[in-house]
């Protein structure tokens, strides 16, 4: 069953995005600006592939899907913003709306206040963190993956879901590594980090994971986009403001390109989700010292970034405005 379901999602992906790519006038355009990233406007919307290949791969697997609601909720608010845009505190309510509704319905056993925090900052951290090619499409496939091999190694209920979705994201990937065809779009960001934060709830609810497997897997993207809001919050910076200034930008404006910065991250997630499975199937009392090291060789890494950034002179004026 686990198999069916990710060929499933992987084959029904790689078709939805067969035909998305060659009726690409249909989809909203990704227009170079002062904070992005690409030289050339870029078809976005490639997360509906994944979300068709997902679903098309786990709807008729057995169990409850609390999840399911709230995560359409979570797509059609995302969507909508890629086709017309949408006033920050509207898609802040309906992330918080969804949210809510999953707690409720799913009674994680945590503080609601403290899962909801954790799910709509995640949904948006997600978001921020795609503006790289490959960048978000290889954390989902190894985020996912890692919840996967953790649920099997638990013997839990969810490998075939979190496979399948690690496999529905392969062909984005493929299309969406340097140089990029197609992006990921807020309809496949926000509810990727709406579903990192849900299914990692979930995961530890069941007993599949410690409670720190989710943080340490998904680190890279955490510290970044944590790091970045708080530096930007100490300068007083309008932090809902879009910028170039997570550390992922600041390599690929210092010339490591979009190759180079993917080539980073993706081994820094690789060796961080390694290491938290074997310390799951061998000493899971050990997570919480990973999660401190990694944490740390993190810091160092994103301070190396910070110390050649200032010596190329560059300034932060322009996200203050």
């Amino acid at each position: 069953m686990t198999a069916l379901a990710a060929i499933i999602a992987a084959a029904m992906s790689w078709s939805v995005l067969s035909v998305v790519l060659r009726r690409a006038d249909f989809l909203p355009l990704d227009i170079p600006n002062a904070r992005s990233l690409h030289a050339r406007a870029l078809p976005r919307g490639g997360g509906l592939a994944i979300w068709a290949g997902w679903l098309a791969g786990t709807l008729w697997l057995p169990g409850a899907k609390p999840w399911l609601g709230p995560f359409f909720a979570i797509v059609a608010v995302s969507l909508v913003d890629d086709l017309r845009g949408l006033h920050p505190a509207i898609r802040l309510i309906v992330h918080l709306a969804a949210a809510a509704t999953w707690v409720w319905l799913a009674g994680t056993g945590i503080n609601p206040l403290l899962a909801l925090l954790l799910i709509v900052w995640m949904a948006n951290l997600y978001n921020f963190m795609d503006g790289s090619d490959g960048l978000a499409g290889a954390m989902a496939v190894v985020g996912f993956g890692s919840y996967a091999a953790a649920s099997w190694l638990a013997g839990g209920a969810g490998t075939a879901l979190f496979l399948a979705l690690a496999a529905a994201t392969v062909p984005f990937l493929a299309r969406n590594a340097p140089p990029a065809r197609i992006l990921l779009g807020d309809v496949g960001a926000v509810p990727l980090g709406f579903l990192a934060a849900v299914f990692g709830i979930m995961g530890w609810q069941a007993q599949w994971w410690p409670a720190w497997f989710p943080i340490l897997v998904f680190l890279p993207f955490i510290a970044d986009a944590t790091l970045t809001l708080l530096y930007r919050l100490l300068r007083g910076a309008r932090v809902w403001q879009a910028h170039r200034e997570h550390y992922y930008q600041r390599l690929v404006q210092m010339g490591w390109g979009h190759g180079r910065t993917l080539a980073l991250y993706s081994a820094l997630m690789v060796a961080i989700a390694a290491s938290g499975l074997i310390a799951i199937a061998r000493a899971p009392e050990a997570g919480i010292v990973l999660l401190i090291g990694w944490s740390a060789i993190l810091a160092l890494v994103f301070a190396v970034i910070e110390y050649h950034w200032r010596r190329r002179g560059v300034g932060f004026e322009e996200s203050k405005g």
